[in-house]
């Protein structure tokens, strides 16, 4: 199984993802969101395959919180899609695309033991 990563180069959660994957000898294609801006396709599939925006969005990190409260404020999934095609930093990282089209982000236990 081939997954998809998207994170960013610097992310030290992405850093060890794909530290954790080489050790087990995982195949993976990684992708610099940062570098290759990402789609309001894929961001809406994949804030789809998450459960919505609120899991795909992360708003504990610099990039919300420097973000001005009119762009933040009253979220609709649209929104929240078109601002993180615009601020990439702000999708969870590492996002995981699999195979059969599931999605999970971060570097959990959980998401270890699904790759696993």
């Amino acid at each position: 199984m081939t997954l998809k990563v998207y994170g960013l180069k610097k992310c030290s959660t992405c850093q060890k993802a794909l530290a954790w994957l080489d050790e087990r000898k995982k195949p993976y294609s990684f992708t610099d969101v940062k570098e290759e801006p990402v789609t309001k396709q894929q961001v809406a599939q994949w804030s789809k395959a998450v459960g919505g925006w609120e899991k795909l969005i992360n708003r504990a990190g610099y990039t919300w919180r420097g973000l001005p409260a009119s762009e933040t404020r009253d979220l609709t999934e649209a929104r929240a899609v078109a601002l993180a095609v615009a601020n990439p930093s702000l999708i969870r990282r590492p996002l995981i695309e699999y195979r059969d089209g599931s999605v999970t982000v971060g570097f959990s236990d959980k998401v270890r033991r699904a790759i696993a």
